[in-house]
């Protein structure tokens, strides 16, 4: 067949002959018994049918009758072969434009109808036929086979996607009514009982989600949910008509309404899941009166049968998810039709279950429901149980509504519940017995009817619960746990009399007792273990009845041991457990013949519990069933918990229960026994406890053994699981030796199918759990053992079974295997080739195998060696082998060897190829039209290994997908066209049609990883992409205005032409994606955003963007797409879908914060965004629209304030629009709590009130910076300019003018900040001072949704403090309000006080006290928050703190309170120490910094205070009685802990030491340090270091002189220290910032008052000697260790020494001399630079005004200055540098001149006159002399016209003396008179030069 099916499809029209004959072939083949032929046969068909006409046109009958005989009997394979078979055939039938035919043939078109019809017999009489209806067809016993059900359910699914979804959209009412038509009353063989309406109904919904889910966009979705409703609609007015009815045809008419039933029912869950799958989008339709989706849904609530209740309630849970805002509308709508309705039984069912599911829907709501609704309904529920009694037409009714809400009231959590819990407990009480007693007289007096009330309420009791202790397990204390006791022992003395209720009142209560079974089986199973010790017995009695004697007689393998069974062991078993796209309707097939699966009827509490992942709908299994899965789950539970000695009875009673049964039944009980045991087992392991003695291990034993040899393979799986478990448990090496033991025997000896596989299961399973295998004897012997079953070609299945375990023990032996490496590959490999291909799971296990050789292998892989390349090989082939394997699960398992080798060998995987597999698998459509491959398994293998190939290798991996297409061989169609949008376009094509979880998460990594490493070189395609997937659907209304005319014109144009219709498409594309596809691309370009970030500066810059693309057209930057980053930003946010707005509002916010400071070249001075306001504007207003979610507005709040903030926009009426937005939503927060809105949780008020705060308050804090930089721009520009009047006005209005803005509601904004402050700061409490948090809640939130609104606090209230903290400081605490004293600090509508009683409070507080409240409300919050910042405490949040604590220390006022108070400024200061010991960041740490200066200068107020004000006083006593003001009093002692000063040191020496290690004296000793050359610190090092020492030269200033003597050696060793280790010479000749630093904080210590204090002078002046001697020293040392060190930053130190200290410090000869020394060797220096900085110095030591000081140095240095002046007469200088100095010098020598005695000076004078003479040129030298000799030249003839009429007699005396220098000095007079003049006038104009440089150095 399979070579009939490739040479048709090379023959093409050629083969046209022999179509007949093939065929007939196929035609027998298509029944086979073999499931692989009729697979083959069904292929070989599918591709004849494309030339064969006669296949879809005269023999379509035959060919339809055919496939329906195929399916049955046939496993998945054949379903899905044959299901596309007859879909694909009907769909041709349908399309074809039949010209090919003959016309006496078949002229007539076949329509639509007619194909529905074909489809429908299948579905409805199976393969019986049309005609020939069998004898019991007729006898109407003979119900359709559940696998051509299925199977015709595919076929639809695949006819609908043949056509595509266009075709759906025209055509979908047709479809939609016969779809339902199917489960209606017209054919009631088909639904005659439950199972099989149940089964019905699932296989018409999922012909429903496939199409209406899969093919259809948004738009037609809207379109068809339309249509559903008028089904829903149509159906409801039957029932209503039959239901009014009352005359005698009402009994007719009753099978009318459950005949509707099963329709209402699929059409409901399709509805739901309609809405759901659209979630906000959705939002039109709901609105659309025309529609009425809500009214038509609630007005079904009310049908006479159940389970169209139930769905319905269902429907309005998915729509609650959908459309949040929905969900409190509809508990209202539903709470109000309950009361009203009371009295009918419909109702009240109806109305509970709806609300359940709305309940249920809530935590699925971010926003919530109002807190009060907990209440409501709580109410509600109590009345309905209190009420109970009084009717009896309503009592089981009432009760199980009741219940059923409290139930599921409790999904809301603590918070809600605890409010209701005395009321829940009480009812709990009182719904059982109080004592055995009561039982018994309940047992003699009831009758069936009110024991079925009982148990309904007791169940429902049990129910509501168990919902209690898995939704609030917070809640359950032990005080809790001591309520819930007292009822449980009554509970289980009612179960044990269940049996005997029952039997004595008949079958009627069958129901209801097993249904209270099941729920006690599950409350006793959450419980603590603990609190049911007692009961433990009697319930153990009743499970081992449950588990040995079953109500129900199915085998029930298929869900009870699934979860027991180990995943990997469960791929043994065939697709059907696993998942695939089909699971939805293939788990009919699994369930066995008399159970159809679950539905929400069997269990109405599951309504509002957590959805498993898979299911769309709950479906609970039969009661009968769910007892069982109960049972076994908590026999797990129990067992743990009994005796020794009571298991092993236990264990006995069962294995003697399996014996005593015979056949089926045995297989049952067997199978219950068997999960329950293995359940304990998991428990045991779980618990760490320990099996028993030696008796129960062998029961055990004999238990899992039986199990084992099952004939039941699912059994023989959990048996092997339990095998494992069973060695865990009794973890003893023996004990395991002995069960391989057992293993081995059995293998040798057995011959039967059965024991070989389970046995061979069981020795790959046994050390599972066990940590891996160590033993190389037993793994040899378990590797020959499978290796003789692997070969054993008789049995496929022993085959696989040993073949799989072999795979287990590859991986669980790990590097112990490498043995056995090259023997297995072989083995592997030959298999691989000799296995015929139709027996998969041969070949699966064999994939298995390999993956578990090749990651034992692993990294060994990539070795050269001839063994490793062999073994290498023989993987690849291996894979190529199960690559051609036409199996899908077989090509998944290759799929991922592949992937292995890739990780480990990447070099040797051959990527093309790989890439063009795993392409065709996603994205070729010649299969489908909008399927790819139909496995599911197939494609999530195939995604996640392009999820690690593009991790590595993006970019190849897309250049091979286009490669790929661009060879297009013909059979390779992909829909999409990967030439112009790439893997990544197809990708996203693909996410945007894939339904299941799992793989869409994958393709979502799979993008984000191509994106990062791609995105940047790829810019404009993804920015394309982006922007392709976001337009497609920009706008719902345009689009559909516009669509609608074309729709009419196409309706007359027959079915034939869609498929050439579908071209005109093309040019999109992305046909209208879904809005989760839409979300991903907004987040895709957030990504980008950051990625460029990363990538350079130019990305973010216009005018070097527009240079680089001129010079290489291929550069591309993402500045030159803003235009489409704001477009794509707006469309988001704009959308319907509220994800969407969301997530465009957060790219429009990034974009603004990114791109704010890019200028725009062509208008200089304006923001490139400017032209985008109008754009931003419009996004903006939406979201602040009455309707709109709070999130979103919240969200929209941050973009405001982002925007306003950026400073693009500097013109106060562009900005006045989006202002605007934020005054309307400051308007809406002052109307305070009575005027929110009743649709959410209250805690999103809060969300959004803080979000508007939180904008005004950055607003405001960028607008104060503003004003401040301008202030500081504009003293700066006093100085240099004089007109800066004008320039003032123009600099100053931007940021006056956004300063105004905010100013007008400045006032409320402040009191609303305050008051968020004080609810924040109560917030932050410690929980056990919860007691005193105000009862009614706080400004902005209320004391019941405390837990929600704390996190939106923690987001806001860093801003709002910096924000308050400016506010305070701009009105320096002076402001009061009338007001104010009355409201304390929080707004007028909640007046919440600081924990006090409103009448205890005094009327009115001064404002003294207000300021000193607000005062300790920032200073309580920062220091609180800088104590602790929790690990993950955003940055700005420690930033905006410390920045509030510097604006709050900026005025006099606060800085007084800090000054006074000591203890609070210590702690503070402590706190700042710990803050920078924990973060890294030197932002945090020099704001840190400032703040401690900000304290420092606190408390040196304080000291100058208290000393001025003690001078006051004291001002006539003597001087000596002055009290010591500072620290360290007289004593100069300094205690930790308390003491400022020592704090301040910490701090600083912390900052020190960590940026230079080499301070730490216990460091230096080490020889680490020693021989360390110098680190040079970083440009933030710098910063932190300069910052500290200027704090520490203002210390002494607080301190006594006492205390001041006692600091000073700390603070000079560490300036010194930091002096000695960064002056280093520096290549470009600049001062290094910290040595600055060091010379400033020194100048700033030396001329400390203290040095000069009769007190302390003594000892500062010996403590100032011996700094001094450290400079000196540090320079020897300097020399011995050969360093650059930097002479000049010492010489200056020396000279602030000399010049900054009094004379007795330097004066002493000794120091005298070694300071002159120093001086004298620089002096020396060949260096100019040097020369010229160290006569700068010595020219301000020869002008100190005290001789003492001055004398020496011009003693013994004048003379050596002279001289080198003197020598330059000969070497004239040559550069600037040289100029400099001689400059330098020669100003020294007059200033000299000057200070000398009169009789030295004319001495001095003839020294200078011939130097400055001989520098002068004449006429014609001047034309040729260089630059530095015509500067020369000026600056000696500028000297000589000043000293020449100064010193005149002398002048005249030397010109008479030496003609020569007379005629020179002449001749350049004269010969430059005119350019003299100009000359001079630059000089003047320029001496710039050497003042900028000293004001740089000036310390002195």
């Amino acid at each position: 067949m399979l070579s009939l099916q490739n040479m048709l499809k090379g023959l093409g029209a050629a083969a046209v002959p022999c179509h007949r004959d093939i065929y007939k072939a196929a035609r027998s083949c298509l029944t086979d018994r073999s499931m692989a032929v009729r697979c083959a046969a069904a292929k070989c068909l599918l591709e004849l049918q494309n030339e064969a006409v006669f296949m879809w046109s005269t023999d379509l009958d035959s060919v339809v009758t055919l496939c329906f005989k195929s399916f049955e009997g046939s496993n998945y394979d054949v379903h899905l072969a044959v299901s596309k078979l007859l879909g694909t055939v009907l769909a041709r039938a349908l399309t074809s434009k039949q010209t090919t035919v003959p016309t006496k043939h078949n002229s007539r078109r076949i329509s639509l109808e007619e194909v529905m019809e074909l489809l429908g017999t299948g579905f409805l009489r199976g393969s019986h036929g049309f005609l020939r209806a069998s004898g019991d067809m007729l006898k109407g016993t003979s119900s359709v086979s559940r696998d051509v059900r299925v199977g015709v359910t595919q076929a639809y699914v695949v006819f609908a996607s043949m056509l595509g979804g266009q075709w759906l959209e025209r055509n979908f009412s047709a479809f939609l009514s016969h779809v339902l038509d199917l489960v209606s009353q017209s054919h009631p063989k088909a639904i005659q009982n439950q199972m099989d309406a149940i089964g019905c109904r699932c296989c018409v919904s999922f012909i429903l989600r496939a199409t209406v889910g899969g093919l259809l966009g948004e738009k037609a979705q809207i379109a068809a949910a339309k249509e559903i409703c008028q089904a829903i609609w149509k159906l409801k007015k039957v029932v209503d008509a039959s239901v009014s009815d009352s005359n005698l045809e009402t009994r007719i008419s009753t099978t009318d309404v459950t005949a509707s039933q099963h329709v209402l029912v699929c059409a409901l869950q399709e509805l739901g899941s309609l809405i759901h799958g659209l979630g906000t989008t959705a939002a039109p339709l709901l609105q659309d009166s025309s529609s009425g989706v809500l009214d038509t849904v609630i007005s079904v609530i009310l049908h006479p049968s159940v389970p169209v209740r139930l769905m319905a309630a269902w429907c309005l849970r998915c729509i609650a998810i959908a459309l949040p805002s929905y969900v409190s509308l509809l508990l209202n709508r539903c709470i109000e039709r309950l009361n009203a309705l009371k009295s009918s039984p419909e109702a009240v069912t109806g109305f509970s279950f709806a609300i359940a599911a709305l309940l249920g829907a809530v935590k699925h709501c971010p926003l919530g429901i109002p807190h009060g609704k907990g209440k409501v309904i709580m109410t509600v529920a109590e009345d309905l149980l209190c009420s109970a009694s009084q009717n009896s037409r309503l009592s089981v009714q009432r009760t199980q509504a009741g219940w059923l809400l409290i139930a599921a009231l409790m999904t809301l959590g603590p918070a809600v519940v605890q409010y209701h819990l005395p009321r829940i407990l009480l009812l709990w009480k009182c719904v059982f017995p109080s004592s055995p007693k009561d039982l018994e007289t309940e047992k003699t007096r009831g009758d069936s009817f009110t024991w079925q009330v009982t148990l309904e309420g007791r169940a429902g009791a049990l129910c509501a619960i168990r919902s209690f202790v898995s939704h609030c397990a917070g809640l359950l204390t032990d005080e809790v746990l001591q309520r819930l006791l007292p009822p449980l022992p009554s509970a289980v003395d009612l179960l044990t009399q269940l049996s005997s209720i029952s039997k004595s009142y008949g079958n009627s209560l069958k129901t209801s007792s097993t249904v209270y079974r099941h729920k006690l089986y599950e409350l006793l199973a959450v419980l603590p273990p603990k609190m049911c010790e007692g009961s433990f017995h009697a319930v153990l009695k009743e499970l081992v009845v449950d588990l040995t004697i079953p109500d129900s007689q199915f085998d029930a393998s298929t869900f009870l041991l699934p979860p027991l069974c180990h995943e990997d062991d469960l791929l043994l078993l065939g697709p059907l457990l696993q998942e695939t796209d089909h699971r939805f309707i293939e788990e009919q097939l699994l369930l066995g013949n008399n159970i159809a699966g679950g539905s929400l009827e069997y269990d109405p509490y599951s309504i509002y519990e957590k959805l498993t992942k898979r299911d769309s709908v709950p479906k609970p299994l039969p009661p009968t069933l769910s007892v069982i899965s109960a049972a076994t789950a908590l026999f797990g539970v129990i067992f743990c918990h009994i005796a020794e000695t009571q298991r092993l009875q236990v264990l006995e009673q069962l294995l003697n229960s399996i014996k005593q049964t015979k056949g089926s039944r045995q297989q049952i009980v067997q199978l219950n026994v068997v999960s329950a045991f293995s359940t304990s087992l998991k428990h045991l392991a779980n618990c760490k406890g320990s099996l028993g003695p030696e008796e129960v291990r062998r029961s055990a034993l004999t238990l899992v053994l039986g199990a084992l040899e099952s004939n039941n393979p699912l059994l023989r799986c959990a048996a092997a699981e339990c095998w494992a478990r069973l060695a865990q448990v009794v973890s003893d090496s023996a004990f395991t030796a002995g069960l391989a033991q057992v293993s081995f025997d059995k293998l040798k000896s057995a011959r039967d199918v059965v024991s070989r596989t389970g046995h061979s299961l069981a020795l790959g399973c046994l050390y599972r759990y066990l940590g891996g295998i160590g033993s190389t004897q037993h793994l040899n012997a378990c590797v020959g053992i499978l290796y003789t079953l692997s070969q054993d070609s008789t049995s496929p299945d022993v085959q696989a079974w040993a073949l799989h375990s072999l795979s287990l023990i590859v991986d669980l032996a790990g590097p112990l295997y490498h043995v056995h490496v090259e023997p297995t590959l072989s083995l592997v490999l030959m298999l691989l080739l000799t296995v015929p291909p139709t027996y998969t799971e041969v070949h699966q296990s064999l994939g298995r195998c390999l993956n578990a050789l090749i990651t034992t292998l692993g990294p060994e892989l990539q070795g050269s060696s001839a063994t490793v390349s062999a073994l290498r090989t023989s993987c690849l082939l291996g894979c190529a082998v199960m690559q051609d394997n036409p199996d899908c699960l077989v090509q998944a398992q290759a799929i991922a060897c592949l992937q292995q080798l890739h990780m480990f060998a990447p070099r040797h995987v051959n990527l093309s190829s790989l890439v063009s597999c795993l392409c065709e698998i996603l994205l070729d459509n010649s299969v489908l039209v909008n399927l790819c491959s139909s496995y599911l398994l197939l494609r999530r293998a195939a995604v996640a290994c392009l999820r690690q190939l593009v991790q590595r290798e993006a970019a190849e991996v897309s250049e091979y997908a286009v490669a790929l297409v661009k060879e297009s061989r013909e059979d390779f169609t992909p829909d999409i066209n990967i030439r112009e949008i790439g893997l990544e376009g197809a990708l996203l094509g693909l996410l945007d049609k894939e339904l299941d979880q799992r793989l869409c998460r994958d393709i979502k990594e799979t993008l984000s990883h191509m994106l990062t490493s791609m995105a940047v070189e790829k810019l404009s395609f993804w920015l394309k992409l982006c922007k392709d997937v976001l337009s497609a659907s920009a706008d719902f209304n345009t689009v559909a205005s516009i669509d609608t005319t074309q729709e009419e014109e196409t309706a007359k144009v027959d079915d034939a032409s869609i498929l050439t219709s579908e071209s005109d498409e093309r040019f999109h594309p992305f046909s209208n994606p879904r809005w989760s596809t839409r979300v991903f691309a907004a987040e895709c370009v957030c990504k980008i955003i950051n990625q460029c970030e990363n990538a350079g500066s130019a990305h973010f810059d216009i005018t070097l963007a527009q240079e680089r693309k001129q010079r290489d057209s291929r550069d591309d930057f993402l500045v030159l797409h803003l235009a489409d980053l704001i477009r794509m930003a707006f469309m988001a946010a704009t959308d319907h879908s509220d994800q969407l707005r969301l997530s465009g509002l957060q790219t429009l916010q990034i974009v603004v914060r990114k791109f704010a400071a890019v200028p725009e070249p062509e208008f200089p001075g304006h923001l490139i965004l400017e032209q985008y306001q109008a754009n931003v504007g419009a996004a903006l207003r939406p979201a602040f629209a009455p309707e709109t979610p709070p999130d979103v507005t919240a969200k929209a709040c941050q973009v405001c304030s982002a925007w306003i903030a950026s400073g693009v926009v500097s013109d106060l009426n562009d900005l006045r629009r989006v202002h605007q937005l934020l005054v309307s939503s400051l308007v809406k927060v002052q109307a305070g709590k009575e005027a929110q809105s009743q649709q959410y949780n209250e805690s999103t008020s809060t969300m959004e009130i803080l979000a508007v705060l939180k904008a005004w308050a950055e607003v405001y804090i960028v607008a104060i910076e503003k004003q401040k930089n301008q202030s500081d721009s504009h003293n700066h520009s006093l100085k240099t300019a004089n007109s800066a009047e004008e320039g003032y006005r123009d600099v100053t209005s931007s940021a006056s003018s956004l300063l105004d803005l905010v100013q007008a509601d400045l006032g409320t904004l402040s009191k609303l900040w305050l008051a968020a402050l004080q609810d924040f700061a109560l917030l932050i409490l410690p929980s056990e001072y919860a007691s005193q948090l105000p009862a009614e809640g706080g400004a902005f939130y209320t004391a019941e949704t405390i837990e929600n609104a704390r996190p939106h606090y923690y987001n806001s209230w860093a801003l709002i403090l910096y924000a308050t903290s400016l506010w305070l400081t701009s009105t320096g605490f002076i402001v009061a309000d009338p007001d104010e004293g009355v409201t304390n600090l929080s707004r007028p509508v909640t007046p919440t006080t600081m924990c006090q009683d409103s009448s205890t409070r005094p009327s009115v507080k001064s404002p003294e006290d207000v300021n000193t409240d607000r005062f300790h409300l920032i200073l309580g919050i920062s220091v609180e928050f800088l104590c602790s910042p929790r690990s993950d405490a955003a940055m700005e949040n420690i930033i905006a703190c410390l920045h509030a604590l510097q604006a709050l220390f900026d005025v006099p006022w606060p800085r007084s309170k800090i000054g006074g108070d000591q203890e609070l400024a210590v702690e503070l200061l402590n706190v700042l120490h710990r803050l920078i010991l924990t973060r890294e960041s030197p932002d945090i740490q020099l704001a840190a910094l400032e703040v401690v200066r900000l304290i420092l200068f606190a408390a040196q107020e304080h000291v100058k205070e208290k000393r001025r004000s003690a001078e006051v006083d004291d001002g006539a006593a003597e001087k000596e009685t002055l009290p010591e003001f500072g620290e360290g009093k007289d004593t100069g002692g300094l205690v930790p802990g308390k003491s400022l000063v020592f704090a301040t040191l910490e701090l600083c020496v912390c900052i020190l030491v960590r940026q230079l290690p080499q301070l730490n004296p216990k460091l230096t000793c080490s020889p680490a340090v020693q021989s360390g050359k110098h680190l040079l610190l970083s440009e933030d090092g710098s910063r932190l270091v300069s910052a500290a020492l200027l704090i520490l030269s203002d210390v002494p200033a607080i301190c006594s002189p006492e205390g001041s003597v006692s600091v000073l050696p700390t603070i000079l060793y560490l300036i010194i220290g930091v002096l000695k280790e960064t002056a280093v010479k520096e290549q470009d000749g600049q001062l290094p910032l910290p040595v600055a630093a060091s010379l400033q904080a020194l100048k700033g210590l030396l001329s400390s008052p203290m040095a000069r204090a009769e007190k302390s002078r003594t000892a500062w002046t010996d403590l100032l000697r011996s700094a001094l001697v450290t400079v000196l020293d540090c320079w020897d040392q300097a020399d011995d260790l050969l360093r650059e060190l930097d002479e000049v930053s010492l010489l200056t130190a020396i000279t602030v020494f000399i010049m900054s200290t009094s004379p007795e410090v330097t004066t002493i000869e000794c120091l005298q001399k070694r300071c002159i020394e120093k001086f004298k060797v620089t002096l020396e220096s060949k260096d100019p630079v040097v020369q010229y900085k160290c006569y700068q110095l010595l020219h301000s030591i020869f002008q100190h005004p005290n001789k003492a000081v001055s004398y020496p140095y011009i003693h013994y240095l004048a003379s050596s200055i002279v001289g080198k002046l003197q020598e330059t007469e000969k070497s004239k200088p040559e550069n600037a540098a040289e100029f400099q100095v001689v400059q330098e010098g020669i100003k020294v020598v007059t200033a000299l001149t000057a200070a000398a005695e009169e009789e030295h000076r004319a001495h001095l004078v003839t020294c200078l006159l011939p130097i400055l003479i001989s520098f002068l040129l004449d006429e014609n030298a001047l034309g040729s002399a260089t630059n530095t000799a015509k500067n020369l030249h000026e600056f000696a003839l500028q000297n000589l016209m000043q000293i020449g009429p100064q010193y005149s007699s002398v002048f005249k005396k030397l010109m008479a003396s030496s003609p020569t220098m007379k005629a020179r000095l002449e001749s350049a007079v004269k010969g430059n008179q005119e350019s003299i003049k100009v000359k001079t006038a630059k000089l003047a104009k320029n001496p710039g030069k050497c003042s900028s440089i000293q004001l740089k150095t000036n310390f002195l």
